[in-house]
């Protein structure tokens, strides 16, 4: 099942806009959600970046045990494990490893940015700072529904 991820900065495909880049003032793009099946109480949304010179992803943000029914996070959510902007909503380790949103900063050629977001039921999560690979983990299985988002950036 899947349901509906866009960004009022960017549309699907297009180039993100340097304010939310390690090259500009690095705050994450607003987001929005619909159509998520009534049964998903919670929301997980990961960005990497596939075509980083690593052998996995490149992990730009993880946050999780959002509300499904905010409908969107705001620019600009705080490093913060439990930003208040969005209450219930708990941040995990990216790649570098640190907590919160870090924009594109490709080290050569364009590169492709997947916001990817997983509706699930509530109480699959307790504590901030879990990584990409744990939160998939706990997910596993219990996936309602997914959406995704692509964006590029080249420097």
């Amino acid at each position: 099942m899947t349901f509906t991820l866009t960004s009022a900065a960017f549309d699907n495909g297009a180039p993100i806009p340097k304010k939310y880049t390690g090259d500009g003032e690095d705050v994450s793009p607003p987001l929005s959600w619909s159509d998520v099946p009534e049964e998903a109480k919670q929301l997980v949304i990961i960005c990497d970046d596939p075509d980083a010179p690593t052998k996995e992803p490149w992990v730009h943000w993880v946050i999780y045990n959002i509300p499904a029914e905010l409908g969107g996070l705001p620019e600009g959510i705080p490093a913060d494990e439990e930003p208040k902007d969005v209450p219930g909503a708990l941040q995990g380790n990216n790649t570098w490893p640190t907590i919160g949103y870090r924009g594109p900063a490709p080290p050569s050629g364009t590169h492709r940015y997947f916001f990817k977001a997983y509706a699930v039921p509530a109480g699959l999560f307790s504590k901030p700072g879990l990584d990409k690979k744990a939160v998939l983990a706990a997910i596993d299985g219990k996936v309602i529904a997914q959406a995704e988002l692509l964006g590029t950036y080249k420097r």
